[in-house]
């Protein structure tokens, strides 16, 4: 794959160990305001990218933009792109999406064979009169804007597939993110995304978020991570919020349409990404007690939080300078 790999990027990045206690990181947040957040541990490393981009002049669309692909390109990672776990037809496929300061948005859905999906959600936004493009129309759109097409299961996803196969037995398993990067794909995933969002230098929002998808899932199935208002939303007045997790608990509460409207009516983002998870508690009672739902939020004023269902969720935020802490979430149920 070209371009720099996310552990690259990840080793040059400066990143602080977990904070070790809520006042720390209210502390951290106070002092020095974030310019682009992204869900998980593998987040710095995006995160590493959208600044370069901001450095070189680029916007907070080219930031998130930026950042995604680093995800799309990592074989490694089984929940995003390249190297991402099939469906259980054996097939990757991707969705994403991109919304700017704004208003302005662009998604794809099932879309095969191309690496970078959030390049193509971009595409759609600026290039088209519509707003989303889903499977073989997807497909179709990206080579003729000239994106490469490229086999999309590695040998190692399509071996977890294989393995799978023998039982065909979905077994979610909260947190995989932060898991299965670290080891190799091998077992089913239930919440597979990146999330991203940024303040460009003009102060101007965009976000992003980009996936391969539940593993495993049923063909055609899509979640939440290219439904703007569930998966990313982006409010230049008040701020941008991206979810992670079981993606149709996502679309139930609205997500990150919810969040962002929490956060215009005054809640800051821990707050409003708590409220959310709240209500989604409540509606779905206990059969939301073993799965994970996660929301992020970054305000205009750089303020970064995020809540989950369970505890395990991390986040990566980085300010202007490109110093990056990897955050963990508070959860409702312990």
């Amino acid at each position: 794959m070209s371009g720099p790999s996310r552990r690259r990027l990840l080793a040059a990045a400066p990143v602080a160990a977990l904070a070790t206690s809520a006042a720390a990181r209210s502390t951290a947040q106070a002092t020095t305001a974030a310019v682009m957040v992204s869900t998980w541990d593998f987040g710095a490393a995006a995160n590493a990218a959208g600044i370069a981009a901001r450095a070189a002049g680029g916007s907070a669309l080219d930031m998130v933009e930026a950042g995604g692909r680093v995800a799309e390109a990592d074989e490694s990672n089984a929940s995003v792109g390249y190297g991402g776990l099939p469906d259980r037809d054996g097939r990757v496929t991707l969705d994403a999406c991109v919304m700017t300061w704004a208003g302005d948005i662009g998604a794809v859905c099932a879309l095969e064979d191309i690496v970078h999906a959030v390049s193509v959600a971009r595409r759609v936004m600026e290039r088209t009169p519509h707003t989303m493009l889903v499977g073989e129309g997807a497909r179709t759109f990206a080579l003729e804007q000239g994106f490469e097409p490229q086999n999309l299961l590695t040998p190692r996803a399509e071996a977890a597939w294989r393995e799978w196969l023998k039982t065909a037995n979905y077994a979610p398993r909260i947190n995989s993110e932060n898991t299965d990067w670290r080891t190799m794909p091998g077992g089913p995933g239930n919440h597979d995304t990146i999330g991203l969002l940024a303040i460009g230098a003009d102060r101007r929002m965009a976000g992003a978020c980009t996936t391969s998808g539940m593993a495993f899932k049923m063909r055609g199935r899509v979640g939440d991570s290219p439904i703007i208002g569930a998966g990313l939303y982006v409010d230049d007045e008040v701020g941008g919020a991206t979810a992670t997790g079981v993606g149709e608990d996502v679309v139930r509460v609205a997500g990150a349409h919810a969040v962002v409207e929490a956060m215009r009516h005054g809640l800051d983002p821990v707050a409003a990404c708590r409220s959310v998870i709240e209500r989604l508690a409540r509606l779905r009672g206990t059969r939301v007690a073993g799965s994970q739902v996660a929301l992020l939020a970054l305000d205009k004023q750089g303020r970064a939080g995020a809540f989950a269902l369970q505890p395990g969720f991390t986040y990566a935020v980085t300010d202007a300078t490109g110093q990056t802490r990897i955050e963990r979430a508070g959860a409702l149920f312990s």
